[in-house]
């Protein structure tokens, strides 16, 4: 967008798997792309369980995105852009560096993340942007087992490892109560994904 002054903006949005994190992620960056602002969405390249070259969400939305593991090598790219969008944040190692700088410099970046790990522990560093957000938006799924309000999301599978990257086959989303009473058995109704049905196309150069 041409001829306005920048005004930087960093809106987060946390929240447990399946709750809607990459959907309203998608749906900020097609209202700024309507407003005739430049997006750039970005991906973690490890992530490719919706598309190989989009931000997707579990209903088949999805968006134009680059590829990259750390965000400080796509700084080169970034500088035509009005709006940054990056889903999955919690994998970047870089997030809050990168997110400050680009805000800072009056762009708008959104970013959407887990906030916990299956441990119900920070997830890397993506809490660090708390501090620096304008916005914070925390968003709650449905408990799989009991359909309460579900803040958190617990491991299906016997991996160990905070990053695990999977769907409804490797996690499910719960209240606090099946956190800690029920087996890591989930009936979802995610379990018969398909890929997008439809790719948005944003504003790009």
């Amino acid at each position: 967008m041409t001829g306005l002054k920048k005004k930087g903006k960093l809106q987060v949005v946390f929240g447990p798997m399946f709750s809607g994190k990459t959907s309203e992620l998608i749906r900020r960056v097609q209202r700024y792309n309507l407003a005739g602002y430049r997006c750039l969405v970005v991906r973690y390249t490890h992530d490719n369980r919706y598309s190989t070259d989009s931000v997707a969400t579990h209903d088949g939305m999805a968006l134009n995105a680059i590829l990259t593991s750390k965000l400080c090598d796509i700084s080169h790219l970034v500088e035509p852009y009005d709006v940054i969008g990056i889903d999955e944040g919690q994998f970047f190692p870089d997030i809050v560096e990168f997110c400050e700088a680009q805000s800072d410099s009056g762009k708008k970046v959104v970013v959407a993340a887990l906030d916990g790990t299956y441990q119900r522990a920070a997830f890397g560093r993506v809490l660090g942007l708390i501090p620096l957000a304008e916005e914070v938006l925390k968003l709650n799924s449905i408990c799989m087992s009991c359909s309460a309000e579900a803040p958190f999301t617990k491991r299906i599978g016997r991996e160990t490892e905070v990053e695990v990257i999977g769907g409804a086959e490797k996690y499910m989303s719960v209240c606090q109560d099946c956190y800690v009473s029920e087996p890591t058995i989930a009936r979802s109704p995610f379990k018969n994904l398909r890929p997008p049905a439809y790719v948005i196309p944003i504003n790009l150069l």
